[in-house]
């Protein structure tokens, strides 16, 4: 016959909260042994626990989560039978290694009393010893009709969060034994998951409980409702809430959890109908109900109905309590009315009531908030002379109040409240600078700074380092340079750190004299300068144009030796860029492309583009752009912009049309410099019907300006197509544009150039009668179609008119005046301007000996042709076109 021996001597005891069942068997009292009923007599049987497994209500905490819905699985029988394999053994006498001292014995035989008696001592000691036995029962049909041997073995499962085995016995309970399964076994789950903080599976039990139709008692929503509380899921709690309310159950804790849940999420009109389902429902409110009630009104400002609910609650019965005034002196204190805070502070002493620590909190605060130092600081002393503490926020309201109304001395002995209540300094220190930030008088800070605490913070780095960085952050240099010289730790790397900060904080600032006296101030060292300071400090000095000082310092860095990275070759061409020195610029990115660890970032590309197109390097530009499209670069709007831009020289029309297409595929929009660099390269190849449509394109967006209206004129001008040149004319003024001084320009030239003399001179005269003042180009054109047309005196005209305004022949006015006088045959005069070039300080180029050249060539002055060109390959200049 299979028994069961255990030794319950030898187990540990391990004290219970609760007890599912308060009454043990008696009747088999004889076979169990006196030291385990000696430690049965010790397991209290509370009353909230006897409650929660019978009809009462416990007083439990806070939230839920929705539980997921139950369905009986197809095979939970099959996984019954099996889910006690492991502890299966052969039917024989089961004999565990604890049991060699055993004082009582089961068998097969032993009444389900006897055995639940057993069952229900081991669940006081022991988890394992008591699944074992439970399941040496299942094996000897000692669980037939039992559900008080089920629910011991949940309290064990639950204490062990063993959720898919208890899921698995409840089915069985339900389908496989064909129990009537109660509140009771749903409850023993849910408050484990209570106590435990578990919202999921207290929310999957409730579900399984109502899809079981097994109704829940007071205890369920108690336990629930709390837990909801604690975890703050309004949804379930909501759903739980509902459904108590459907079912008419009256648990007091459960309205107190939904009010708290509803305050503290701010939903207090939400709040306020469960108040009102309080009174509709029946509810006999208790303390706990008051008191969330005075909070709902309180935290909401609402302290005339507060009140309301502080005499329903005397009227009721309970007697006057701090907690209550508490709440409501705290309320006042939030709206600022403290006139009314006050006299129900006065009032306590009128009903017998001692303010504690929460009282005299919440009337500095009150006061702290209405701005009344005096008021506040007597609280304040008040409060710790009754022997209490001040919390986090009082010290913080003091040193407030304390920095705007000045009184250093006060703010010192706060400092010193902090530290006794064992603040970390660096804490104390980063209050202090709040509340001296916030009076905006940070300059008093070092008038508080005294004694242990500033020694401290001389000692410790982080310390010592947010409070220099708040002082040169409100321009107090002079006060942080003189904290860094008192200081007591020694970490180069560190200070070079902070000092670089100081110096970026100023500079980010638009300080950059206290970030140049901050360098200046800089401990000196005889290793390589700190690479990241003297990038910035070169910045600085390129920002306020003193370039000497940032070449001076690129100097030293670059005898250092030291390895430059990106951010520095970025900022070194920066400096060139703008001190215009482009050719050093150049050098010095010829230096960084040697560097093949150097990959450049999109801003010093962008710049690279600007700096070859200025320079005029289309090979560069060429070079960098195909590179580019071999990298992983990121093409932007404005790296688009950028590289049609500057790269509208450098590269075939073919791959501008590309880029400018790719730019609009991928939805960027051009800006009115690249629809007009674009109009420009498709005039000059002569893509006449691409220019049309980029300038109607630029037109639809709104981004046509004038330079765009110019720019499509010149493309039609070359092209001769003078019908759209004239139509462009037209759309440009009724577009609200005045005809320009480049716009003539493009009408004369292209009108001279195709000699049509009449609307040359009707342009010249239109031009005149709107004031448009000729420019240098206006008179190059006017001296090369004169001279075209061997119409000297107009030429002479010109020249006269140049001198006349006082503006003065150029270098292209006076290479096209001798090529004017080739055409005319003027040869002595031609050679006469030269002469005269060289008088009025303008050196000739090679257009000028070109256009000489020839004028020489084509009036038969073939030796003296040959002289000039013997001459300009004397002064290094090629003939090769002449």
């Amino acid at each position: 016959m299979a028994s069961l021996d255990f030794s319950l001597t030898s187990l540990t005891h391990e004290p219970r909260n609760y007890a599912l069942f308060a009454n043990i068997h008696r009747s088999n009292s004889t076979q169990i042994s006196r030291t385990a009923l000696a430690k049965l007599k010790r397991i209290a049987v509370s009353k909230s626990s006897t409650e929660l497994i019978d009809h009462s209500e416990p007083t439990l905490e806070d939230s839920v989560q929705k539980g997921e819905t139950f369905r009986a699985n197809r095979d939970v029988r099959r996984r019954a039978k099996h889910l006690w394999s492991r502890f299966r053994g052969e039917n024989r006498e089961i004999k565990p290694e604890i049991s060699e001292s055993c004082d009582f014995k089961c068998r097969s035989d032993s009444s389900i009393d006897l055995c639940n008696s057993v069952l229900r001592n081991l669940e006081q000691i022991s988890e394992d010893e008591t699944l074992r036995f439970f399941e040496w029962m299942r094996s000897n049909g000692k669980l037939k009709g039992n559900v008080s041997a089920y629910n011991l073995v949940f309290r064990v499962l639950g204490r062990k969060e063993d959720w898919a085995t208890a899921e698995m016995l409840i089915e069985e309970l339900i389908s496989g034994l064909g129990f009537r399964v109660d509140f009771r076994v749903f409850n023993t789950l849910i408050y484990a998951c209570y106590k435990k903080g578990i919202a999921k599976f207290g929310s999957k039990w409730f579900h399984m409980m109502l899809e079981s139709n097994v109704v829940p008692n007071v205890a369920t929503f108690g336990m629930l409702m709390s837990l909801y509380q604690k975890t703050g899921d309004v949804a379930a709690a909501e759903f739980a809430f509902r459904r108590m309310r459907r079912l008419r159950v009256r648990c007091q804790s459960a309205y107190s959890s939904m009010i708290t849940i509803y305050t503290r999420l701010g939903m207090y009109d939400k709040a306020e109908e469960v108040i009102g389902y309080v009174k509709e429902d029946e509810v006999v409110p208790n303390f706990e109900n008051w008191l969330v009630q005075l909070n709902a009104y309180a935290q909401q400002g609402k302290l005339v109905e507060a009140e309301g609910v502080l005499m329903l609650m005397k009227r009721s019965g309970f007697s006057p309590n701090i907690v209550a005034y508490n709440t409501v002196i705290t309320g006042y204190g939030k709206v600022c009315d403290m006139d009314a805070a006050e006299r129900m502070f006065q009032d306590l002493g009128n009903l017998k009531l001692e303010a504690d620590e929460t009282t005299f909190r919440s009337m500095v605060e009150g006061w702290g908030r209405a701005g009344n130092y005096e008021k506040a600081k007597w609280h304040y002393q008040k409060l710790k002379q009754s022997g209490f503490m001040p919390n986090s926020s009082n010290l913080y309201t003091m040193l407030n109040l304390q920095a705007k109304h000045g009184d250093v001395e006060a703010a010192g002995e706060t400092i010193e409240d902090m530290r006794r209540m064992g603040c970390q300094y660096s804490s104390i220190l980063s209050s202090l600078l709040q509340a001296y930030e916030r009076a905006e008088v940070v300059h008093n800070v070092p008038l508080v700074l005294k004694g242990s605490f500033y020694e401290h913070i001389l000692v410790d780095q982080t310390s010592c380092s947010v409070l220099v960085m708040a002082y040169v952050k409100h321009c107090l240099v002079d006060d942080a340079l003189r904290v860094l010289r008192k200081k007591r730790w020694k970490d180069y790397v560190f200070e070079d750190n902070l000092y670089h900060l100081l110096i970026c904080s100023c500079k980010e600032s638009g300080h950059h004299q206290e970030a140049i006296k901050i360098f200046t101030h800089m401990p000196k060292s005889d290793s390589s300068p700190n690479l990241h300071i003297t990038c910035t400090m070169i910045d600085i000095y390129t920002v306020i144009e003193d370039f000497s000082k940032a070449k001076e310092l690129y100097l030293k860095l670059k005898s250092s030796r030291a390895a430059l990275d990106m951010v520095a070759y970025t900022v070194i061409v920066r400096m060139f860029v703008k001190s215009g020195s482009l050719e050093d610029a150049c050098l010095v990115l010829d230096e960084m492309e040697k560097q093949k660890t150097i990959i450049p970032d999109v801003f010093l590309i962008r710049d690279m583009l600007r700096i070859y197109q200025k320079c005029g390097l289309h090979e560069k530009l060429a070079a960098l752009y195909y590179k580019m499209r071999k990298t992983e670069v990121p093409w932007d709007q404005e790296m688009y912009n950028c590289v049609i831009n500057c790269c509208a020289q450098a590269l075939p029309v073919d791959e501008l049309s590309q880029i400018f297409g790719e730019m609009l595929r991928r939805g960027f929009t051009p800006n009115t410099i690249t629809f007009n660099v674009m109009l420009d390269v498709y005039g000059k190849a002569k893509l006449f019907k691409k220019a049309r449509k980029v300038f109607w394109m630029a037109r639809k967006l709104g981004l046509a300006d004038v330079i765009t209206y110019n720019t499509i004129m010149a493309a039609y001008g070359q092209g001769k197509d003078f019908r759209n040149m004239r139509a462009i004319v037209k759309k440009m003024q009724f577009n609200g544009f005045s005809v320009s001084l480049e716009a003539y320009n493009c009408m004369l030239d292209a009108y001279g150039k195709s000699r049509q003399m009449e609307k040359f001179k009707d342009v010249l005269e239109r031009m005149k009668a709107s004031n448009c003042a000729s420019d240098h180009y206006t008179y190059c054109i006017l001296i090369n179609i004169y001279g075209e047309q061997g119409w000297i005196e107009e030429v002479a005209q010109v020249l006269g008119e140049l001198k006349q305004c006082g503006v003065g022949a150029n270098l292209c006015s006076y290479n096209t005046l001798i090529k004017a006088y080739g055409i005319a045959g003027m040869v002595e005069e031609a050679v006469a301007v030269v002469n005269e070039m060289r008088e009025h300080g303008i050196e000739p180029d090679k257009v000028t000996y070109i256009n000489l050249i020839r004028a020489l060539q084509r009036n038969d002055n073939f030796l003296e042709a040959v002289k000039w060109s013997l001459w300009m390959k004397q002064i290094g200049i090629s003939s090769s076109k002449c």
